[in-house]
């Protein structure tokens, strides 16, 4: 028979399954063919396929390969349990977003457990079990199939009375799973154990605490080895602990997960909003403020009362009800909706860093990374539909221009109309090519999320690559056809008649403070001249250099720099460690010599000693190094 793989046709036995095509195409090394569809649907490899057949196979690299590989892993750490802990009652086991877990209730276990687990982890995956799918009857069959484990039945209870249920089983072990699977176990060849910590069942603080077990699993063991050695990096890097060292931010318990930002730490910030803010001048935007309190008329107004209230803060003022803005569309809705335009206007692109605050449960809370109060770099941008495609061409040069500043680099991800959406198919075909065209036209391969999109409309979100690897969802461009209906807005067209502008929600950074988080690590507080929130430190050797030193500081100062000098009575070794620790850029060292050369003795944060130079040689590099934005140090 013929089926279809990679838009050619392949010749292939009747009655064979997607596992004897991955053979025949030699798809068999453990990063290979993990997960397959047929007709666009994921499959097992145990799947027969039929005549005419359109095949897709997903490796290790892809989201959907990883996703699938670290599920099966779940259920061999499952298994393993089991295997030393019979009266353990395995509950739920999914991959996240690197690896996986399992949560089991009647276990009691820490992390001096973890060799003999990964010992029968292993064992298990020596045995190579291959997953096979059950499809179950009913509700009936399920429940008297798991009928020893409660949480399991309580799973069961919950599904759709027309629901498929399936289980898989792999050796003795059977668990109820909707799939898919690896064919076998013994595409795992390295496992590792993390953590283990408490969690609520189905999350629900009124239940009971489980265990939970993450884990990690590679096709290879050298994979496995990178992986570590980049978590042990990313702890290093972790921007909570430098953030305390280097005094930029902190929490308190008297505002829960929203930031207190430091002197120095806005030092960052503003100069981060500095650049924003040029990019938006270069690019055409003009600026707003919108206040942070707004009436509960206007949240209905915008569906958020409706839909967002739970994440909301609300308060009564003389017997109104009020919410902090936990987005700051409806403002930009008013502002637009003040006066009346004209297509001249169009496309009018309105800016505003906005303080939002959204309730998230403490759970979910990480540091910079989700908090409760945050500043979004929100931009709205309203146009005509013929403007769609070159703002949004326009909006990617935006974001490549303030990414690369950082050398994050990103990439692109499109996604589609949901099932549940609101428009016509002729507004949704507009946008979604419009989008799309654009994202051809940028040139950089992106990936199309099926489905994904908005209630309202299609959308583009941006990942950033920082300096280990890692991907962060920063930017976002969403087309919105909801808020101007809903708030009526329109422009006077060249044949005089009123019509609905299309709107842009449009992000860079996202969140400010996640931003600044992000950048924390990615430079592992090691931040360029232009950023830097401690730039020189003088170094007096002896209290007789010290008028010197003021001099220094004081013709530094003038050319806009941060400088201070360490006039405390430490060794000269002590204070050049220090001013290290702290990640001070340049570290002048002022001494007799210095003194009588009108020089400074310089050396930098990464111990490298350039000797000695005239301050208006130093001045001048430096400025030179700030103005450009550079990344790397001037002196080298």
């Amino acid at each position: 028979m013929k089926v279809s793989y990679k838009e050619e046709v392949v010749e292939i036995k009747d009655g064979s399954s997607l596992k004897d095509l991955a053979i025949q195409w030699n798809l068999c090394e453990p990063n290979q063919a993990l997960i397959a569809s047929i007709n666009g649907k994921l499959c097992d490899l145990s799947e027969p396929i039929a005549e005419g057949d359109k095949i897709g196979f997903w490796d290790f690299d892809s989201p959907i390969g990883k996703e699938v590989f670290w599920h099966t892993s779940a259920h061999v750490l499952a298994q393993a349990v089991l295997r030393i802990w019979p009266n353990a009652k395995p509950t739920i086991g999914p991959a996240i977003k690197n690896g996986f877990y399992y949560d089991f209730a009647n276990l009691e276990i820490s992390e001096e457990d973890f060799p003999k687990i990964e010992k029968e982890m292993k064992s298990i995956i020596e045995e190579n079990f291959e997953l096979k799918r059950y499809v179950l009857k009913n509700k009936e069959e399920a429940l008297e199939s798991f009928k020893d484990n409660c949480y399991k039945c309580e799973i069961i209870q919950n599904f759709a009375p027309q629901a498929a249920i399936t289980a898989y089983q792999q050796g003795e072990f059977f668990d109820l799973c909707r799939g898919p699977h690896l064919i076998s176990v013994g595409k795992i060849k390295a496992i590792k154990l993390l953590k283990t910590s408490g969690a609520y069942w189905r999350g629900d603080q009124t239940k009971e605490m489980l265990t939970r077990i993450y884990g990690i699993s590679f096709p290879s063991k050298m994979a496995l080895k990178e992986y570590l050695q980049k978590l042990e990096e990313a702890k290093k890097r972790d921007h909570r602990l430098i953030g305390a060292k280097l005094d930029l931010f902190s929490f308190h318990e008297e505002s829960p997960a929203m930031p207190f930002i430091h002197p120095k730490g806005l030092i960052v910030w503003n100069r981060l909003l500095a650049f924003l803010r040029t990019l938006h001048e270069k690019y055409g935007y003009v600026e707003i403020t919108t206040p942070q309190i707004l009436s509960k008329e206007l949240w209905q107004l915008s569906g958020h009362w409706d839909y967002y209230q739970e994440h909301m803060y609300i308060t009564e003022v003389e017997g109104r009800e009020f919410a902090i803005k936990p987005m700051n569309c409806p403002g930009c809705m008013l502002y637009y909706r003040q006066k009346t335009h004209s297509y001249r206007e169009l496309p009018l692109r309105i800016a505003e860093i906005g303080h939002v605050h959204r309730f998230e449960p403490s759970g979910a809370v990480s540091g910079l990374f989700r908090v409760r109060s945050f500043h979004q770099d929100d931009a709205h941008v309203f146009m005509k539909p013929s403007d769609i495609k070159q703002e949004i061409f326009t909006i990617l040069q935006l974001a490549d221009e303030l990414y690369s500043t950082f050398d994050l680099k990103n990439d692109f991800e499109l996604s589609t109309r949901p099932e549940k959406s609101m428009g016509s198919d002729e507004d949704w075909n507009l946008t979604t090519s419009s989008l799309q065209e654009a994202l051809e036209k940028w040139g950089r391969p992106f990936r199309i999320n099926e489905g994904d999109g908005a209630f309202y409309g299609p959308k583009i979100d941006f990942h950033v690559s920082d300096a280990l690897g890692r991907f962060w969802q920063c930017g976002t461009i969403q087309l919105d056809m909801s808020l101007p209906e809903k708030f009526h807005l329109s422009y006077h067209d060249t044949d005089g008649l009123e019509k609905r502008p299309i709107m842009i929600h449009r992000a860079i950074c996202g969140s400010i403070e996640r931003f600044l988080g992000i950048l924390i690590e990615h430079f592992a507080g090691k931040f360029p001249l232009w950023l830097s929130p401690s730039q020189v430190r003088i170094l007096p050797i002896a209290d007789r250099h010290f008028p010197y030193s003021k001099k220094v500081q004081k013709a530094i100062e003038q050319y806009h720099f941060s400088v201070d000098i360490d006039d405390s009575h430490e060794s000269m070794n002590k204070k050049v460690r220090n001013a290290q620790l702290q990640q001070i850029n340049y570290i002048l060292i002022v001494g007799d010599k210095e003194i009588q050369e009108t020089t400074i003795s310089l050396r930098s944060r990464d111990n490298v000693v350039h000797g000695e130079m005239k301050i208006d040689s130093f001045l001048e590099k430096i400025q030179r190094e700030r103005d450009s934005k550079s990344l790397t140090s001037f002196f080298t």
